[in-house]
């Protein structure tokens, strides 16, 4: 357990002080290009200059975000406070969207009412300067978003980097105007613009399925599943719910299949120790545990469940076959089918215990469905 909090405690440090390494890198490029925009007489430089304010605000959020999700459980959000993580990212995204659409504007603007420039060697050798500082920020806040899972950091990471290309086409434009007296910026600035509002776009999109709920990475599901199945005991983990209450605060339920001869008290002690195991291996809170029983009384059972789960596959929107169990003397089957999206689960459950039935005619059948949650 210590060594999750002070992961968690790590991650925070790192989350805020690369925000703060942006935030005085940014204040001091927009002061230098606000300046040069000033004196060149260039719409295209103080529009940079007012994007890198914006990067500041984008870092604030990020910061603030971070230390309000940090905020102890109580009892109006017993859950804690981490989805806070995911709305600064939401408000980051819109920045980047809002810078794009605010650059795209005036990039018409001028177009329509062109203003002549007046850049000197010095404004862009600064300007030059400015595009190396931004990559390599860009890049360097990206690897730590990635780093520590903070999508509000490699928002801020993606947007320095376009900010870099923006501040790349107003020198090369700047250049082609002192060589051939024609002016490209604005131009470029609306290419630029749409890729700028492209990328707010998708950044909110991505952060939005993090606030629905989207599919949990498949080798995080499948490490969680084999550290669930270490014991002896376990002879499979199914059905792994995970529900995200903000980045790296994952709780979540399973199934095991243990023999039908366990003891309620040996089950106790067995679900205990996978439950801390689990924490202390992957910081997933399992909130619960349930169990199918393994036929251990009759080996007949065992050709069943093969007839049934050969049946079953049968159809490609059957994904998996689990948790089966059969009581030969009641005349009972019971198990659980994975169903992809491909059909509707009453649908599913319907045929298939259709063509069970045929099989098994004097057999009652209970099939439980399950969403295809995670793999």
């Amino acid at each position: 357990m210590d060594n999750i909090e002070n992961q968690t405690q790590n991650r925070d440090k790192v989350i805020i002080r690369t925000s703060i390494i942006g935030i005085i890198t940014n204040v001091f490029l927009a002061v230098f290009k606000a300046a040069i925009g000033v004196l060149s007489n260039s719409i295209a430089v103080i529009l940079d200059a007012i994007n890198n304010l914006s990067d500041v605000l984008s870092s604030v959020i990020t910061i603030v975000g971070t230390k309000l999700s940090k905020k102890k459980p109580d009892i109006k959000h017993p859950m804690g406070y981490g989805r806070i993580e995911y709305l600064s990212a939401l408000l980051v995204a819109g920045i980047v969207l809002y810078a794009g659409i605010t650059s795209f504007t005036e990039s018409v603007k001028k177009i329509i009412n062109p203003v002549k420039s007046n850049y000197s060697v010095v404004s862009l050798i600064i300007i030059a300067v400015a595009v190396l500082v931004k990559i390599v920020l860009g890049k360097y806040v990206k690897e730590k978003g990635k780093k520590v899972n903070s999508n509000s950091l490699i928002a801020s990471g993606s947007d320095a980097s376009f900010d870099a290309i923006l501040s790349a086409s107003v020198l090369a434009c700047a250049v082609i105007y002192l060589v051939t007296d024609i002016s490209l910026e604005a131009y470029v600035g609306v290419v630029i613009s749409g890729i700028i509002i492209k990328s707010g776009i998708e950044m909110m999109m991505e952060t939005v399925n993090d606030i629905l709920g989207s599919r949990p990475d498949s080798d995080f599901t499948k490490k969680i599943k084999a550290v669930v199945s270490e014991d002896e005991e376990v002879r499979g983990a199914y059905d792994l719910v995970l529900n995200s209450y903000g980045p790296e605060k994952n709780y979540g339920s399973v199934h095991i299949e243990v023999l039908d001869t366990m003891t309620a008290n040996e089950l106790d002690k067995l679900s205990r120790k996978i439950q801390a195991r689990v924490f202390r291996k992957t910081g997933v809170i399992l909130t619960g545990i349930s169990v199918y029983s393994h036929n251990t009384k009759n080996e007949d059972a065992k050709i069943i469940e093969e007839h049934v789960r050969t049946k079953a596959k049968e159809h490609e929107w059957v994904v998996q076959v689990h948790g089966f169990y059969v009581d030969m003397v009641e005349k009972d089957m019971r198990f659980d089918a994975v169903l992809s999206f491909d059909i509707a689960p009453l649908e599913g459950i319907e045929t298939l215990k259709s063509e069970i039935k045929q099989l098994y005619p004097d057999y009652s059948i209970t099939i439980s469905p399950d969403v295809y949650i995670s793999d």
